[in-house]
């Protein structure tokens, strides 16, 4: 069964928490897909993801260039998986109909916008529904993931 997990943002924001989830799935040899809703949106993440860290930057392209299979993360705004990934990122209330072709699925929502909030509810009921292992992350005051 897929893992889904929901990440409730509150302290710190999607640019600054994605990344750091991005680097622990490439340490565990997991390959990404981030699905955004926005061709806008997949530009910007594809400019932060390069700039993020002075030191260093996570190797990724959009489905837009060529050879997306071979991207170890891609962004993207289509459901497919060109780069066969294990772990598929979900953000802007983006979603898929399908959670069981990945190892884990990862809602990042802001729970201080309401709008944001009422999908990801039906995506936890649909994925319980769907005998799914459910877990819930939190941001304590410090920006640290407390699971609940």
């Amino acid at each position: 069964m897929t893992e889904v997990l929901f990440y409730h943002l509150q302290n710190r924001p999607l640019d600054a928490v994605l990344p750091q989830l991005l680097e622990k799935c490439l340490e565990r040899g997991w390959r990404c897909a981030v699905q955004a809703t926005s061709p806008e949106r997949v530009e910007a993440l594809d400019q932060l993801l390069w700039t993020y860290d002075d030191a260093s930057f996570l190797p990724h392209g959009t489905d837009r260039q060529s050879e997306p299979a071979r991207q170890p993360i891609l962004l993207t705004i289509d459901e497919s998986n060109p780069n066969d990934a294990a772990v598929r990122f979900l953000i802007d209330g983006a979603m898929i109909s399908d959670v069981g072709a990945y190892q884990r699925v990862i809602h990042l929502f802001d729970g201080n916008d309401s709008d944001a909030v009422e999908p990801v509810r039906e995506a936890w009921r649909s994925a319980r529904a769907g005998g799914h292992e459910v877990t819930y992350w939190q941001q304590d005051t410090n920006g640290r993931w407390q699971r609940r």
